[in-house]
């Protein structure tokens, strides 16, 4: 039996449709009902059968700061992989944060070590990642720095020092670090914003860039380090480094809408995100821009994948593919 955490989020939807098709029993974690029409969408993009594999899993409700919740997830399960987390940049969360992505990863450890399970895959990101020089590409021996990290940088690495800690107590773990993950779905929250904002004919985009990859990669990287015999190491998993502007004026091509053609100078964001944070104070409502979060933007991420593609002689998939498949499905859901 797998385990799969976060099962409605956007990777694990699509880990678990990989699962069900490689023929595999699975058991997934859901917070709510209505989540799982999120996962019923995204395994209709690939079947003409998407509730016979939703029926396929094994559901159980679950909360991963309930240890007592917890424990029925676990019963006669061999790997887990655990892909449930917060994301969010606002400031305000860091304490919801850490319960969910700090206690919740030390409370998956926790019951791995104590059920036996012989390997856990840990679904973490490049926020984990320390920041490099200028120029410098981040690999996963880049030293770790708080430094104008996110909060949901901090917590995402403090729930690896748990991961690791869950190994130096005997336990076969493998971390993953994303970029930005690109897929279909959850076109309101994390990367399917990019799309639903172009499609409203944004004319700029931020300065800077990032590691981006394909949901399908994450998931094809992810479960071959789980069928291999690697164990105690971290892999970054970003297929290409491009600026935002780059992004933004393929998914505008793709989309057929005006694309970004300048860039958000950085007085403008050092103004904003000011005005956000009085803004949010005022009304009550979360931050759209921090401090951190410009403070980023100044310094382009550059990712290095070697370590993957030497390790399992990994090959990405073409990112633009992904990003046209990801259009196609927007527009024709949008009408």
């Amino acid at each position: 039996m797998i385990l799969v955490t976060g099962g409605t989020g956007l990777i694990g939807a699509h880990l678990l449709f990989h699962l069900v098709h490689e023929g595999k029993k699975v058991r997934a974690s859901y917070r709510t009902p209505e989540s799982l029409d999120d996962v019923l969408k995204v395994f209709g993009y690939y079947s003409e059968y998407p509730k016979r594999i939703l029926d396929d899993i094994s559901w159980i409700q679950a909360d991963l700061t309930d240890v007592v919740s917890l424990h029925s997830l676990f019963e006669g399960v061999d790997q887990v992989y655990h892909c449930a987390a917060l994301i969010s940049f606002d400031p305000r969360d860091y304490q919801t944060l850490m319960k969910i992505n700090v206690e919740g990863t030390t409370n998956i450890v926790n019951l791995c070590l104590a059920y036996g399970v012989t390997k856990l895959c840990h679904l973490s990101s490049v926020a984990a990642l320390g920041p490099s020089r200028t120029g410098e590409e981040i690999t996963e021996a880049t030293e770790w720095s708080n430094l104008h990290a996110s909060v949901y940088g901090l917590t995402k690495h403090q729930a690896e020092l748990e991961v690791w800690r869950g190994a130096q107590e005997g336990l076969s773990v493998v971390i993953v670090n994303p970029g930005v993950v690109i897929g279909p779905g959850f076109w309101n929250r994390g990367s399917g914003v990019l799309f639903s904002r172009m499609a409203q004919g944004r004319r700029y985009a931020p300065p800077s860039g990032t590691g981006f990859v394909s949901v399908h990669d994450v998931v094809r990287a992810a479960t071959q380090l789980m069928a291999s015999d690697i164990q105690q190491e971290r892999f970054i998993l970003v297929s290409e480094n491009w600026s935002y502007q780059k992004v933004l004026q393929k998914i505008a091509l793709s989309l057929g809408v005006p694309s970004p053609k300048k860039i958000i100078p950085f007085w403008v964001l050092e103004v904003l995100w000011r005005l956000d944070a009085l803004w949010s104070k005022l009304s009550g409502k979360k931050r759209r821009l921090t401090k951190a979060m410009v403070k980023r933007f100044y310094h382009p991420k550059i990712y290095s994948s070697d370590a993957l593609r030497s390790t399992l002689n990994f090959e990405f998939e073409v990112l633009e593919a992904t990003i046209d498949f990801c259009c196609a499905r927007f527009k024709q859901e949008m009408g």
